[in-house]
């Protein structure tokens, strides 16, 4: 009779509980992100980090947007925005909103959206 095999990794549901210490959302500041949402490293990852720490604060030397960001990780965005909200907290990232604050009461620009209709026009 063969022993019966344990996974070595978690995987699926299973993983998440892991990354996330059973957490279902981020907490704080964090549930504020959405997947615009452009997230910059602070810090270089450090020895003892999470794995998936370390991945964000390599992927986020320059500015990346959570929706790329959950891509390259393969990870659905209520996890990684849990993720996210624990380097926030730590201060080691910085999450910018998409549109600069000085820009987003300026309104919508009318000739470059009338640019972008012609240019879909003539397609």
């Amino acid at each position: 009779m063969s022993a019966a095999r344990r996974p070595t990794e978690p995987s699926g549901l299973e993983r998440y509980y892991v990354l996330t210490g059973g957490r279902s959302g981020p907490a704080g500041s964090a549930a504020s992100l959405d997947v615009a949402t452009l997230v910059v490293a602070r810090t270089a990852p450090s020895p003892g980090m999470q794995h998936e720490h370390q991945e964000i604060l390599r992927r986020c030397r320059d500015p990346l947007s959570v929706a790329e960001l959950g891509a390259h990780l393969g990870l659905p965005f209520n996890i990684l925005a849990v993720l996210l909200s624990d380097l926030l907290q730590a201060g080691r990232i910085e999450a910018r909103d998409p549109i600069p604050a000085h820009d987003a009461g300026r309104g919508t620009d009318l000739a470059l959206l009338e640019e972008i209709l012609s240019g879909l026009q003539r397609l």
